[in-house]
């Protein structure tokens, strides 16, 4: 075989705190869940269809993220989209996002850069020539997977699950704030591809500016909402 030796890939079982919290996710994306709404551990239970053994498991995870408080005597809070949470998860994410990209300049290939900027370009092509019903969901998803790469890239576990924690309160902030619109989405892709091509110079000072400014504008956005 021209691409060598295939092997099967093998997909660990996910264990059920992890389906859990899968399933609290994902309720907070489609709005079951909203940011400082008052629930009790049995309206969570039937909600997410859930036994109250493994919502309780799954708890300290959700308060240690900062998703959820317990609340004695009052029931469950879903975590407030307020200004301390927005600078809070933005000031992670420069730290988080500064590494990733000056591994990127070190590490990531030009053709693996390049793929992202045409997917970038398709995207916004279609925002000026004919935008389709979809059109923003799958620039969310160019977008996300953009920040996602980079980060991933670092192969450091610790930085990749600090920032997917820090990415479940990103995306909330973006539905309660600022999504990306016909107006919004050609600055944050224009972001995009100075970082892009910063990293394809191998520039480093220029990658983390680049890189800063992009996360800068994005906050600015949300605070200004």
């Amino acid at each position: 075989m021209s691409s060598g030796i295939q092997t099967a890939i093998r997909t660990e079982p996910r264990s059920v705190k992890e389906v859990a919290y899968e399933m609290f996710r994902e309720a907070l994306f489609d709005g079951r869940l909203r940011p400082g709404q008052f629930v009790s551990q049995r309206e969570l239970v039937d909600l997410l269809g859930l036994s109250i053994g493994a919502l309780r498991e799954l708890l300290p995870r959700l308060q240690a993220e900062h998703l959820l408080i317990v609340m004695p005597q009052r029931g469950i809070q879903i975590t407030q989209i307020d200004l301390q949470m927005v600078r809070d998860a933005f000031q992670l994410r420069m730290a988080l996002e500064r590494e990733a990209v000056l591994t990127a300049v070190r590490r990531m290939p030009d053709a693996v850069l390049l793929e992202q900027r045409a997917l970038h370009q398709s995207i916004l092509d279609e925002v000026v020539n004919q935008p389709s019903p979809d059109m923003f969901e799958r620039g969310q998803r160019v977008d996300d997977g953009f920040h996602r790469l980079l980060v991933e890239a670092t192969q450091n576990d610790l930085i990749i699950q600090i920032y997917a924690a820090n990415a479940v309160r990103m995306r909330l902030i973006k539905l309660d704030r600022v999504t990306l619109s016909q107006h919004v989405l050609p600055f944050a892709f224009a972001d995009h591809f100075a970082i892009i091509d910063a990293v394809i110079a191998r520039d480093p000072q220029k990658a983390v500016e680049a890189m800063e400014q992009h996360i800068v504008n994005a906050r600015e956005r949300a605070i200004e909402f």
